[in-house]
């Protein structure tokens, strides 16, 4: 069986595969991702979206196809049942690792809409997967310091004049939008240094969604609250720990929640009382979770004895 291989050899298979399967994959949505750039047609150009769309689902089943054959995991997911591919939803989670990633594409594949995340405007620049990512239409967002900000006046909120432009395009057909609320992977140094008042999570930030709510509050079905726990293994969680099989189950609970009222076209920076309401929103979700986290690590270490 490959899984009593070394662990050095069998994460080196694993990401040969995965490799295998991205550079496939890509090979493919990089024609149409050049069609859909000299293509002025909006609507051929959404139909080539759709497209690129499938062909990045079949990526996702690719990896989770490979990962499976070769790695046992113990999976214990919750809440995707009644989840349906013909609606969309805002996906909210904390952030243990970059696994999580990969985690929210195999437990949501053919439940909900290919999942598009916030991205940093530097990661446009990532070998092969940059591209990708704008064919798909992730929103790459760009962020001024204050002091930048100062220095040049014009250029402040553009950065969320873009963000609601990205936004826009969501509403052509299904999606999934994907935000990760602590804006950064969970580490005790990280932890430590914000003294945050959440045991196992990281201070969230509300400013993102808030433009999720404003731009597309009323074309969301629901809120999907994840919450992902590796309970043997510390923060951070190395993909590498994944690919060598080092990381013997994962944990998965997916809550729905309502999408809140009186959202749609409100601004977080200068509407008061709707920042208020989405900070509460967020902090009273962050509670939960932290609670969840605690009853799931607790229930765990119970099942080992």
């Amino acid at each position: 069986m490959l899984n009593s291989l070394p662990s050095h050899l069998l994460g080196g298979f694993t990401l040969l595969l995965f490799g295998l399967n991205t550079i496939w994959w890509c090979t493919i949505l990089f024609i149409f991702a050049l069609l859909k750039f000299i293509i002025p047609v909006g609507g051929i150009r959404r139909q080539i979206s759709r497209l690129l769309v499938l062909i990045a689902e079949a990526w996702v089943e690719g990896n989770s196809f490979a990962f499976e054959k070769i790695h046992r995991v113990k999976w214990d997911i919750q809440g995707v049942e009644h989840l349906l591919p013909r609606k969309s939803y805002l996906v909210v989670s904390n952030h243990r690792s970059w696994v999580d990633i990969f985690v929210l594409q195999h437990i949501f594949k053919r439940h909900i809409p290919f999942l598009k995340f916030f991205l940093k405007q530097e990661l446009i620049w990532v070998p092969m997967l940059g591209i990708a990512w704008w064919a798909l239409d992730f929103p790459f967002l760009k962020r001024y310091s204050k002091a930048f900000l100062e220095k040049h006046p014009e250029l402040r909120g553009k950065d969320v004049e873009a963000t609601r432009k990205s936004c826009e395009k969501f509403k052509s057909f299904p999606v999934s939008v994907m935000n990760f609320l602590e804006g950064t992977r969970f580490t005790f140094h990280k932890h430590k240094n914000q003294n945050s008042p959440y045991h196992h999570l990281l201070i969230p930030k509300a400013g993102g969604i808030s433009l999720v709510f404003s731009s597309m509050g009323d074309y969301l079905s629901e809120v999907l609250d994840v919450t992902i726990v590796y309970p043997e293994n510390e923060p951070p969680v190395k993909f590498w720990d994944l690919l060598t099989g080092k990381i013997p189950c994962i944990t998965v609970r997916v809550k729905s929640l309502p999408v809140p009222g009186n959202v749609v076209g409100r601004s977080y920076e200068e509407d008061a009382g709707f920042r208020d309401k989405i900070q509460k929103w967020v902090n009273q979700v962050w509670q939960e979770k932290d609670q969840q986290i605690e009853k799931i690590m607790s229930e765990h270490i119970v099942s080992l004895k």
